[in-house]
């Protein structure tokens, strides 16, 4: 995948009504700190236009970046935030299932997770609502640059036990410092456009 150009397109908050896109969409999900914004940046070969912040629990919205005029990156919000009260983290919580549930053009859902911990409650609670959903997520184990290479293959073996992915299931260690991972991540964004442009 090569960028040419991107732009954030559209930004929903909570009573927003979610845009009809005609490209196709591949959503990001992981909680607040998993590094989701770093991941986005650097897909799309820019320093800043998802906004990273030292403060979790920053991505309030669904963000859109619309991505060669072929297909968007949309930006779920991050959950599983400490410090937000509950009535606020039950909004986040129903408008990211009312995307998965209402959006007409989303193909794929990266579920974001760290590498260096198995997956949290919030994590297993996401993997089941995007499966619900009737997606098959991809997990991107994030930070890859925090581990150790020997301990890689460990982390990978208790993401997945974890999360009970089945043989097929795809996890893509990824590191938003080496760009480790991004390949992967282009070629899986790349087969999606070719199978819509065949449609």
């Amino acid at each position: 995948m090569v960028i040419k150009n991107v732009s954030l397109e559209t930004v929903c908050g909570i009573t927003s009504k979610f845009p009809e896109n005609r490209f196709p969409e591949v959503a990001f999900a992981g909680k607040s700190n998993v590094g989701k914004s770093s991941l986005i940046n650097a897909l799309m070969n820019r320093k800043a236009l998802a906004r990273t912040s030292s403060q979790p629990g920053k991505t309030q919205t669904i963000n859109y970046y619309n991505v060669n005029d072929a297909i968007y990156f949309v930006d779920l919000p991050g959950y599983g935030y400490a410090r937000a009260n509950e009535k606020v983290k039950a909004q986040w919580g129903r408008m990211i299932e009312n995307y998965l549930h209402q959006s007409k053009q989303l193909r794929q859902v990266f579920l974001l997770v760290d590498i260096r911990h198995a997956p949290s409650e919030n994590d297993k609670i996401m993997y089941g609502w995007i499966l619900r959903n009737g997606y098959q997520p991809i997990v991107i184990a994030t930070k890859l640059d925090k581990i150790k290479r020997s301990q890689v293959q460990v982390q990978l073996r208790l993401i997945r036990s974890t999360l009970q992915l089945s043989a097929d299931g795809i996890v893509i260690p990824f590191s938003a410092e080496t760009k480790q991972g991004r390949e992967e991540i282009y070629q899986i964004l790349d087969g999606l456009i070719k199978e819509e442009q065949v449609e």
